[in-house]
């Protein structure tokens, strides 16, 4: 074992305090925050590696103290060990400086307030190369640090690429900036004119960084307790809300006005977020936590990025609940921008027609996020759970779940295969059942669409009746007073105005045609009977499955006329009718292959006796349709 010279200690030392560039920015502009700068620039050259230049207003370093400047372990920031418990500053070990002039050419120039002139020394290896030399000088502290990492061959190769290494000293003073709206920051490339760092406000600080699709769907947040236990801090900041989209986190901290970073707030917040916004979107955060300064300990990380805190748990806790509650509350939440379609350039071109008038009302859909709730638990009236056990139909439920689509036959019937056997599945009436059972299955845990402008029930109402007032009054006066049922049960609010302003969502992602809104309020007053708890939410649910559920025609019509033919009832004359409609086609039929003989002119007891399901007959028939096809 032999005792290693000090110079190789020194430089073992410093490669891990000066890991890059960036590493050296980070201890400079902090020493000139505890100066008491109010602005400090920064100038960097290839990435760093050639030249960082700090300047600054502080207070400026003494004339007596430049001697041991850029020794390792002095510093102005504490005398013995308790102190780091009650320190204020960002710097408390020496050894930032000190490790630079072990891997870089560094000099200082610097006046104090009240001297006539200034001073210059340049440092190597902890000491001075010469004496102080008296220069001109403007008020606070340059220090410069050229050819970094220079004796570091294997270091210097790994950091070539300067725009990387720029952008992290970018992102860093960015979050600098924010924080310390209190002074002025700065950054360029050395002989550029144009700064690409310069901070004003906290909110332009982020939207010139982070761009104006952060700033402007910004929340604020703030948390705090004085638990006497020992759990006191306070916590402000910003939250993105959900109309905000990203793929990455961005998370500015601070704790105790240091920047440092902390992944498990990080996942905590995450967990928050993707539980709300839509799959693989992420949120931007600032916060500052200041806590006591006996309850940090700063001391745990070479490069001080990381902190621990007394309480840590219970402290993130309670930020995600917060976090959690404000986005729960948001009335400004995720926006989906639809198109302006002129109103003549719409199915029903006449102007007056009611889709134009209902345009102006449902031309911007937001997705409001109520209280987030388990959409698998169901609520606790029997009349609900009697309703759900009745749509409990495990052969169609097998079919459907097992089958194989095979194509539209129609604007309304669909082909699929299960097992060996070919259905004709009304699609409409398929999705009618789902929206009814899915309505039954989120009872009063539902999100919410909110509309962009609160529209008048009595107008919607009289744009599906088209005439006669008095009972679109009677209807709205109706719906008004059950207003506060149908606000906690479905999730459709209506105000003491007699406005429509939010509905449910009943499938995550999916938009209803918002055309049929009169005709689904106009279902509420007349088709729900209101005095029958377990009738009242059957209706209620039926009607909100029959304005989400998809209507004709789901893909264009090839000859015209078929349609006429699939409305009908499918039990009777199933055969002649589809004959008839099948003959109409112009489809062009190479290979058919149907495995199973066995016929049914029925549908089987456990499939669905309502049209939804019915098993195509006799294979002859068939190939006579195909053939006339």
């Amino acid at each position: 074992i032999q005792r290693l010279e000090e110079s190789v200690v020194n430089r073992i030392a410093a490669g891990e305090v000066i890991q890059r560039p960036v590493s050296a920015v980070k201890e400079l502009v902090e020493n000139s925050l505890d100066a008491d700068s109010s602005s400090i620039n920064v100038v960097v050259k290839d990435g760093g590696l050639k030249l960082i230049q700090v300047s600054d207003d502080g207070h400026g370093v003494r004339r007596e103290d430049l001697p041991i400047l850029c020794e390792r372990h002095t510093t102005s920031k504490l005398t013995k060990y308790e102190d780091l418990f009650s320190l204020s500053s960002m710097g408390f070990r020496g050894e930032a400086l000190a490790s630079m002039t072990y891997v870089a050419h560094v000099t200082v120039t610097t006046i104090t307030k009240g001297q006539i002139h200034g001073y210059r020394v340049s440092y190597r290896d902890g000491v001075m190369e010469h004496e102080p030399k008296a220069c001109a000088a403007v008020k606070g502290t340059q220090i410069m640090v050229e050819n970094l990492f220079y004796n570091i061959i294997a270091r210097r190769k790994t950091l070539q690429n300067s725009s990387d290494d720029y952008g992290k000293i970018v992102d860093l003073l960015s979050r600098m900036a924010i924080h310390h709206n209190n002074v002025s920051f700065s950054c360029r490339k050395h002989g550029a004119v144009k700064a690409d760092v310069h901070s004003v406000s906290r909110i332009d600080s982020i939207r010139s960084v982070y761009g104006v699709s952060v700033a402007k769907n910004l929340m604020k947040v703030e948390v705090s307790s004085s638990d006497p236990s020992g759990c006191t801090f306070d916590m402000e900041g910003f939250i993105s809300n959900s109309n905000y989209v990203a793929k990455k986190t961005i998370l500015v901290l601070f704790i105790n006005d240091r920047l440092v970073e902390c992944s498990a707030l990080k996942r905590a917040i995450e967990i928050v977020y993707a539980a709300t916004l839509p799959k693989a979107s992420k949120p931007f955060l600032y916060m500052s936590i200041n806590l006591p300064r006996e309850h940090v300990d700063i001391n745990i990380h070479p490069t001080k990025k990381e902190v621990s805190l007394l309480n840590q748990e219970i402290i993130i806790e309670m930020i995600q609940s917060e976090v959690e509650l404000k986005l729960r509350n948001a009335n400004d939440t995720r926006t989906f921008k639809t198109q302006k379609i002129p109103v003549n350039k719409m199915v029903r071109t006449d102007s007056s027609d009611p889709a134009g008038r209902l345009h102006a009302f449902l031309s911007v859909v937001r997705s409001s996020i109520r209280q987030r709730r388990n959409p698998k638990e169901t609520a606790d009236l029997s009349s609900v759970q009697e309703l759900i056990a009745g749509v409990d139909h495990p052969g169609l439920l097998e079919t459907v779940r097992n089958c194989t689509y095979v194509g539209m036959a129609d604007d309304v019937f669909a082909l699929v295969q299960y097992n060996t056997h070919l259905y004709l599945a009304n699609v409409v009436n398929l999705s009618k059942e789902l929206m009814y059972q899915q309505t039954l299955r989120r009872f009063a845990h539902f999100n919410a669409i909110q509309l962009s402008d609160p529209a008048p029930l009595t107008e919607l109402i009289l744009l599906a009746l088209k005439e006669d007032d008095r009972i679109a009054e009677m209807n709205t006066n109706l719906l008004k007073e059950k207003a506060e049922m149908l606000e906690e049960y479905f999730s459709v609010h209506i105000d003491s105005n007699g406005k429509l302003s939010r509905l449910p969502v009943i499938l995550d992602q999916y938009t209803p045609d918002m055309d049929r809104v009169p005709e689904f309020l106009l279902c509420l007053g007349n088709d729900v009977e209101w005095e029958d708890e377990k009738a009242c939410f059957q209706g209620v649910s039926a009607a909100i499955g029959n304005f989400y559920a998809m209507h004709p025609p789901l893909l264009p019509n090839p000859s015209g006329d078929g349609i006429q033919f699939y409305t009908k009832n499918l039990d009777q004359d199933l055969l002649s009718d589809a004959e008839n409609a099948w003959a109409q086609r112009e489809w062009s039929i190479q290979h058919v292959l149907f495995p199973s003989m066995r016929l049914f002119l029925k549908p089987p007891a456990s499939m669905s006796s309502n049209g939804t399901f019915v098993k195509v007959a006799s294979l002859e028939k068939l190939y006579k349709i195909f053939e006339r096809c």
